[in-house]
């Protein structure tokens, strides 16, 4: 199958998701600098989260560019992957209004760790795809990355039980993580 239907369903469903996050915001009460500051946790919620959204948006991107087709089980992986960040502006809402709570600190990291295990499928799936290309194979397959998130998700999880808030700031540092561009994608497109 051509990869454009697959790129074009998951850019809208991607955008649908930060719509949706940031019909979510709440204008202030009232004029005042006071009823602004009461909606910062929900504001610094929004931003990780089109954040995280944003830097699966690049990588997908990314990861795609590598494939000329996709075959069905990239389409299920991807459609996975998409099920995991269309819960994102949800699990947002929740840890916007309750951020120091546990339960939706861990959920708000349960779908976290979902989403980077559903791009780890999506890119162990798409190299079977390209196995004919050696060097798009090779790179879609060093997924150190990717693994070390996942186990630092789990330890954020864990940690939210205790200290919501570590948790949280492991959540930014994650996003910080990823936000660094991979040079092995970008050394692929100049070739």
């Amino acid at each position: 199958m051509n990869k454009s239907r697959i790129e074009a369903f998951s850019d809208g469903v991607i955008a649908i998701a930060i719509t949706i996050m940031v019909l979510d915001l709440r204008t202030p009460a009232s004029a005042s600098l006071d009823a602004l500051l009461t909606l910062v946790p929900q504001m610094l919620s929004y931003l990780l989260s089109f954040i995280y959204v944003g830097i699966y948006w690049l990588n997908h991107h990314h990861l795609l560019s590598m494939a000329e087709r996709v075959d069905r089980p990239v389409l299920l992986a991807n459609l996975n992957l998409l099920f995991w960040l269309s819960l994102i502006p949800f699990v947002t809402g929740w840890i916007a209004g309750h951020h120091r709570d546990t339960l939706p600190v861990a959920l708000y990291g349960a779908v976290l760790l979902m989403c980077s295990v559903s791009f780890l499928w999506l890119k162990l799936t798409l190299r079977d795809a390209v196995r004919d290309h050696p060097l798009a194979a090779a790179l879609i397959g060093n997924s150190k990355k990717n693994r070390w998130s996942i186990l630092l998700y789990a330890i954020a999880i864990a940690s939210s039980c205790w200290t919501p808030l570590g948790a949280s700031a492991l959540y930014v540092l994650l996003a910080l993580l990823w936000f660094i561009p991979d040079r092995h994608f970008s050394r692929f497109q100049q070739d």
